[in-house]
């Protein structure tokens, strides 16, 4: 059975849909922009959006079944990194 969805186009979200779809603060979600530890976004305009393809990637970083789980993802605060935390030694 072929995809439905395959041929619509991504559905974009504006900040404010996109943070309420994320569980968290408009203000959260502007500052993770900000910092580049939050999802991909794209500028049309002068308009932020979001595909809700890349918020569900984003939130998905930080998925894990155990607090000893190893190797996973981490979806870090909304702040500037660290030079470790971005990597760089």
């Amino acid at each position: 059975m072929a995809d439905l969805k395959a041929d619509l186009p991504p559905r974009l979200l504006r900040t404010p849909d996109a943070a309420r779809f994320l569980g968290i603060s408009l203000r959260t979600l502007e500052k993770h922009r900000t910092y580049g530890t939050g999802p991909i976004y794209r500028k049309i305009g002068g308009r932020v959006v979001y595909a809700v393809e890349d918020l569900q990637a984003w939130s998905a970083i930080g998925a894990r079944k155990s607090t000893r789980d190893k190797d996973v993802g981490r979806v870090f605060p909304a702040r500037r990194l660290t030079p470790a935390e971005r990597g760089e030694h």
